[in-house]
């Protein structure tokens, strides 16, 4: 989270956020037809197609640690997990709505931050952000993200479609992003280390500061 020109949330309220994260957004996909601005986004897909819709929440601690992944990274995280599972069932991704649970923590830097991310993925991807919500909490980061998509109805590719002899494909370094989170966590060890035995030797400092005092104390007394 970012430090430096901090803007409290609470000077926009959440409508205010709401508009100031999503006021540049253009929509590009023709399903579209109504997005950010009122109770509910309008979609309109044609007849021959079918509908994807999936779904996925990220919590701090469990899903991301924002000890090491900056805002930014995550928001790009937060759409590509989902435009994923588009992908998978052979669809395309055209509308996305984005819900965050935040803390007091946060400031309006660290949402444009994360928007920033979030729109780089739908940007290459010509992915709408269409709605959303915001709402306070008390427990850290919770992200929830809804995918809408669409894909030719005898092309849908399911998982319980797959047989004998079938081609697995994938794509990408397989094991990169594990070894990376490895790495990552390793850092994060050692800097928790570093920062346990600072934090003790401070402590011993203060207490061998004060421990001559308290023995002339003694002697004088016997």
């Amino acid at each position: 989270m970012q430090e430096t020109n901090r803007t409290e949330i609470s000077t926009l309220g959440e409508f205010g956020l709401i508009k100031h994260l999503t006021e540049n957004i253009r929509l590009k996909n023709s399903s579209t037809r109504y997005g950010v601005g009122d109770d509910c986004a309008v979609m309109e897909y044609p007849a021959d197609k079918q509908v994807l819709v999936t779904s996925d929440l990220l919590m701090e601690g469990i899903h991301f640690d924002l000890t090491y992944v900056p805002m930014k990274h995550l928001g790009y995280k937060a759409a590509m997990v989902n435009l994923s599972d588009i992908y998978a069932m052979n669809g395309i991704p055209h509308q996305m709505v984005v819900s965050i649970a935040l803390g007091k923590r946060f400031c309006i830097e660290d949402m444009e931050a994360f928007y920033d991310g979030l729109k780089m993925a739908c940007e290459a991807h010509e992915v709408d952000i269409v709605g959303g919500d915001t709402t306070s909490s008390l427990t850290g980061l919770a992200i929830s993200i809804t995918c809408i998509g669409e894909a030719d109805k005898d092309k849908v590719v399911y998982r319980n479609g797959a047989k004998e002899t079938d081609l697995i494909c994938v794509s990408g370094d397989l094991g990169a992003a594990y070894m990376g989170l490895q790495l990552l966590e390793r850092e994060k060890a050692v800097f928790n280390r570093c920062r346990k035995h600072t934090g003790t030797k401070k402590q011993k400092q203060q207490r061998d500061y004060t421990k001559p005092n308290r023995t002339l104390a003694e002697k004088s007394i016997y």
